[in-house]
């Protein structure tokens, strides 16, 4: 019984990793798929603007946000069948 608590804990923690919640990232999740780099990117900054951020994309990945500079990271992540495209914005150290 203790050797499945363990598991089912470790499983958790690697799932939250995975999917970005870690201290100080920003996740995002948008509503339509993006293919396009450019248009992905203006999306990102459209939904940080909306959140009343301060944003600018320097290129090669990289964010400014609220004078903080954060790498974007992209996972395709199968959620009940149905393809999501998470966006992490990991703080830059």
């Amino acid at each position: 019984m203790i050797l499945f608590l363990i598991f089912l804990v470790l499983c958790l923690l690697s799932f939250n990793w995975v999917m970005g919640y870690g201290k100080g990232n920003i996740a995002i999740d948008l509503d339509e798929r993006y293919v396009n780099y450019a248009e992905y990117v203006k999306a990102i900054q459209y939904e940080l603007v909306k959140q009343g951020r301060e944003v600018n994309y320097k290129g090669d990945g990289i964010f400014i946000i609220d004078g903080r500079s954060y790498i974007f990271i992209e996972r395709n992540v199968s959620m009940g069948g149905i393809p999501l495209q998470r966006t992490t914005l990991k703080p830059e150290r």
